[in-house]
């Protein structure tokens, strides 16, 4: 879409969105103009026409190397991005050229290694991997010399030298998958590899791509992470274009959700491992909580790959990752609250802000309240209701079944408000999640407490190498930049894309424009093109389905419900089917293709699937708890209308033989069904394959394949000219990005294809952030069914999404900024504990202790500008006995005798500390060798995980109020920053007096078995009358004494 070609885009009839009833509209249909992004080069002349000057074509340069630490990296220019400048506007531009230019001599270096790897025999091509690694791991090697790049040198010699990794990877792709990347693809890997995010369009293949420079960075020994959004894309990404590296000789992991810590351990140490992003991240916690060596399972973070980057680091960046253990018991209190919720009214009792999701009750609300619970203040801190009558009222008005949560066997189950996918074991924190159970009348939970977390953002921060891949993440550049330090590329694409974007429909009334809707589906499906329907909601699915079913039109729904998401990639593979009617909730991160005419071999893997799951996977166990009715039994039953023929009998009894050796072999009914499905996937894969029965079923799969085929692509000839696949949009997004998603879903690979967006002025986006001009409007226009057109309107719409976008960036800023405080501070408990659990002497830790608590104890009862004459010896010594009982012997004369000034005091003491620490070990080692070591560890790593959480709980009451400090004119953040400081530099100093008073009081126990009358060590260890454990000895002693 050239500039100049802006006024004459075709125009499209509006008259076919109006009900027969309907006036059509009189004037033509306007078409909005996209926003423009402005560039530093770009200029205003004095009749306000926009000139644009383009920059001077980028020089050709040899690649670079990666950037060192993540924290510390310099901003990248924002002149090479000139893509995101033009790729609203210019759609005839090539958007990525900039980026094709600055990599072309690296890829034709690529290229011309191309026949001398080819000739290569597999077992060679495997050794160049050992030679590779070799390299890499020499000391002052850099992974920039295993990439082609251009060098001025004398020799050919030198210029070889200058190894083929990529070059390498490609060939292996092409003979194990039988996929050849093309040169886009390697530029995506390149740009990946220097640390930056490559913006490449839906179906360009960025599966492929981060097997590039994955493969480059693994051959360091030091582990890469390639992370995408579930596991049902990090399993199939392992088994499918996990077999290149695997093939060249690198082992490949995967962690999935209900794996083992030895799986865990065991996958974390491959050099290529796939983990969804909330599994590394809860891994991540898991091993700060471990009290044992054995318990980690996590190596040192190196080099990442983030799959979808923009739904990981932008849109689950609201939410911290969090792992709580079990507090009280739930209270009745949510039942009551959750009555008074019911009979409140909105508006009376209490105000709703949608926009920042609060509650405040009215001062009717607060009478009403007090009165029906017959207590004289909402807020006492002894009984605090108010938090139950707030959460109950948010339960009710801003958390909607079937909108943010579903129920699924009396338990609410999160709807992921991104992805439309169930957030299975996840809960809403400080009470609400409990609020929500007994809105529904169901089981009350019990309630939880924070042991620990972090955000994504500064979890990710960690890796000294990031980098990631999307479709949509040119919008928001500026948020990659400004707090990850990313770099924002457009990768070209490799055909032209011809998707036609067709202008907004914006009605009056969310009825005209679901009306509207089911015409337009109507109206395409005639044509026997297939409609993608993207819905906010399952509420909003299921209300369209029905309308569909009332007038006859066949179609698929994909959103949370149980019964639908198992059949996700079914339904999504099959989208672009002839007359295929699709609706979906939130298509972002859906991460199967959908192929014009079908996707044969899709079918063939679900016919094959079908076959073979019954027989070979064994009935799961322990999984349904319900006692009134037996749990499902499952069949792997697909539709027969998903298929495209009747499978021939000759392929049938093929499949039914390659089943049949697949029983004789593994056993009837004998595997778990991930090991099936793994399995399943290698037969219908392209690698290499030694295995009698996998090789039976790939033979059946491919010649399935061959069948089905004939059917897809005459399909698909149809479908094209019909005009591809057509997305109809809904509602818009608090994102362009998420829209931007939705449209990529058409047009794939040079595809036909078109878009629409459906809008009223109910949509939530624009009744909440809309503003006085939008209500205006709303109530100028009375038709419900007639699409309005206006200038001023397209201007308030687009400006609204600016407004949520704006928005919600600043939460995630405001949200990270609070979070860099918490984690200075948890990277230095993290280390504490970290020093102590892998340590196998504590000695030199545990000196340091005594000498820094007698240090606090002498400060604490003699300031150090105390004149000696002023100085309480008595109080000193007597505090310093009851500390520890092995200084009985110190008196106040002899401390005056031996100390002249507060130095030598200080010094004195120290040595006396110290001494009684070696004095105390000596003593338990001599009852019980090695006793001493494992008492010292445990009693450091429980009070550090005790008082940290305890620490994390006192900064979230903090954060709650320095937020009133902004109406003193004081600076909230400043204020945390001070107050947070202050807390961990007791919480420092607390947990060294607690560990060292722990040590002093500590008299191990012998106590009897009963079961073998023998003498043991006892099995129980209470720090300071708080901790207690089933694998030490008691210590005997009173609580801890204040300083």
């Amino acid at each position: 879409m050239a500039l100049l070609q802006l006024e004459s885009l075709p125009t499209c009839s509006l008259s076919s969105y109006l009900p027969a009833t309907a006036t059509p509209c009189l004037f033509p249909p306007h078409r909005p103009r996209p926003p423009l992004l402005l560039h530093s080069s770009a200029h205003y002349s004095s009749s306000d026409k926009l000139l644009v000057q383009l920059p001077p074509p980028l020089q050709q340069q040899p690649f670079l190397g990666p950037l060192r630490s993540r924290r510390f990296r310099t901003l990248a220019s924002s002149s090479s991005s000139l893509g995101s400048l033009f790729g609203g506007i210019f759609k005839g531009t090539d958007a990525g050229q900039s980026t094709r230019t600055q990599y072309a001599d690296t890829l034709a270096l690529i290229n011309r290694l191309e026949p001398q790897i080819s000739s290569l025999s597999d077992s060679q091509l495997r050794e160049r991997t050992f030679l590779l690694q070799q390299r890499a791991r020499l000391p002052d090697s850099s992974l920039d010399s295993l990439l082609p790049c251009v060098v001025t040198c004398g020799t050919n010699a030198v210029a070889f030298a200058l190894q083929e990794a990529f070059a390498v990877v490609r060939e292996a792709s092409k003979r194990v998958l039988g996929l050849r990347p093309f040169d886009v693809q390697l530029i995506g890997g390149m740009v990946l590899h220097k640390g930056e995010i490559a913006e490449m369009r839906t179906g360009e293949g960025k599966t492929l791509v981060a097997i590039l420079p994955a493969y480059l960075n693994a051959l360091t020994g030091k582990g890469v992470h390639v992370v995408t959004v579930n596991d049902y894309l990090a399993r199939r990404d392992c088994e499918w274009v996990g077999q290149v590296p695997r093939f060249l000789g690198l082992k490949v992991g995967l962690i999935q959700q209900n794996m083992t810590s030895e799986q865990r351990r065991e996958n974390y140490s491959c050099d290529i491992i796939y983990v969804t992003n909330s599994e590394l991240g809860f891994d991540y916690l898991r091993d700060n909580l471990a009290t044992n060596v054995d318990e980690l399972v996590l190596r040192g973070f190196s080099y990442c790959v983030i799959d979808e980057v923009d739904s990981i680091l932008i849109d689950e960046a609201r939410t911290p990752l969090i792992i709580s253990g079990p507090a009280e018991k739930p209270s009745d209190r949510y039942y009551k609250a959750a009555k008074i919720a019911a009979a409140f009214e909105r508006d009376i009792h209490y105000t709703v802000d949608e926009k920042q999701k609060t509650i405040l009750l009215t001062e009717q609300g607060y009478a009403d309240a007090e009165e029906i619970l017959d207590v004289k203040d909402l807020y006492d801190p002894r009984e605090q209701w108010a938090s139950y009558i707030l959460n109950a009222i948010k339960a009710k008005e801003l958390f909607l079944r079937d909108v943010n949560y579903i129920i699924r066997s009396k338990e609410v189950l999160i709807v992921d408000e991104f992805t439309g996918r169930v957030m299975q074991g996840r809960r809403w924190s400080d009470g609400l999640h409990q609020a929500v159970e007994a809105k529904e009348g169901l089981p009350i939970q019990n309630e939880t407490v924070t042991l620990a977390s972090i955000s994504y953002q500064n979890f990710f921060l960690q890796f000294p190498k990031l980098c990631g891949m999307t479709g949509t993440a040119a919008t928001e550049s500026t948020e990659f930049e400004s707090i990850y330090k990313l770099k924002v590329t457009i990768v070209p694409t490799n055909k032209p894309m011809i998707r036609k974007d067709e202008s907004d429909v914006v009605f009056r009334a969310a009825n005209g424009k679901w009306r509207a809707v089911v015409v337009e589906i109507s109206r395409m499906n005639k044509t026997g093109r297939p409609v993608l329907v993207g819905t906010t909601s399952v509420e909003q699915s299921d209300a369209l389905s029905e309308q569909l079913h009332e007038v006859g039109i066949p179609h698929e729904v994909l959103n949370a419900k149980p019964e639908n998401v198992e059949r996700e990639a079914e339904i999504v593979a099959q989208s672009g089917r002839l007359g295929a009617v699709t609706i979906a909730t939130n298509m972002a991160g859906r991460g199967t293709d959908i192929i014009l005419g079908g996707n044969a071999e899709f079918m063939a893997r679900l016919k094959l699937r079908e076959i073979l799951m019954p027989r070979v996977v064994k009935h799961a166990e322990g999984v349904f708890v319900s006692v009134k009715k037996p749990p499902p039994k499952k069949t792997w039953k697909v539709n027969e209308n998903l298929f495209p023929c009747t499978l021939s009998k000759e392929n049938t009894a093929l499949a039914e033989e390659a089943v049949q050796l697949a029983v004789k072999t593994w056993g009837q009914r004998s595997l778990s069904e991930l090991e099936a499905e793994e399995r399943l996937s290698y037969s219908c894969e392209k690698g290499p394959v030694e295995d009698v029965v996998i090789a039976k079923l790939r033979s059946a799969f491919l010649e399935i394949v061959k069948e089905y085929k004939v059917y897809t692509e005459e399909e698909r000839k149809k479908v094209v000219s019909a005009g591809g696949l057509h997305v109809v949009g809904t509602e818009r997004h608090e994102s362009r990005r998420i829209d931007n998603q939705l449209r990529g879903r058409t047009g794939r690979q040079g595809d036909p294809g078109s878009s629409r967006f459906f809008l009223s002025l109910e949509d939530n986006i624009f009744r909440i952030f809309g503003g006085d001009r939008i209500q205006g409007l709303m109530r100028a226009f009375r038709v419900e069914d007639l699409p309005i057109e206006s200038k001023m309107l397209t201007k308030a719409l687009d400006e609204a999404q600016r407004k949520v976008e704006n928005y919600f960036f600043d939460i995630r800023k405001q949200l990270f900024e609070y979070d860099e405080v918490l984690n200075s501070q948890r990277d230095r408990v993290y280390t504490e504990r970290r020093r102590a659990l892998e340590s196998e002497d504590l000695q030199s830790l545990l000196v340091e202790y005594a000498e820094l608590t007698m240090d606090d104890i002498l400060e604490a009862n003699i300031g150090s500008d105390a004149p000696k004459e002023s100085w309480d010896l008595e109080k000193l010594v007597a505090k310093l006995q009851q500390y520890c009982y092995l200084l009985n012997d110190l008196t106040s004369d002899s401390l005056a005798t031996k100390c002249t000034n507060y130095e030598e005091l200080r010094d004195y003491l120290r040595l006396r500390g110290t001494e009684a620490y070696l004095q105390k070990r000596a003593m338990v080692e001599e009852q019980a060798p090695g006793l001493m070591k494992e008492a010292e560890k445990f009693l450091v790593l429980s009070n550090i995980d005790r008082l940290w959480k305890e620490h994390l709980q006192a900064l979230k009451f903090v954060q709650q109020a320095v937020g009133l400090r902004g109406y003193a004119q004081r600076d909230p953040l400043i204020e945390y920053k001070l107050e947070g400081y202050n807390l961990f530099i007791e919480m420092m100093a607390q947990i060294r007096r607690n560990v060292i008073y722990s040590i002093y009081q500590f008299r191990p126990v012998l106590v009897k078995e009963q079961d073998q009358g023998e003498q043991t060590r006892a099995d129980k260890l209470d720090s300071n009358g708080k901790v207690t454990d089933n694998s030490m000895p008691k210590a005997a002693g009173a609580a801890k004494p204040s300083l």
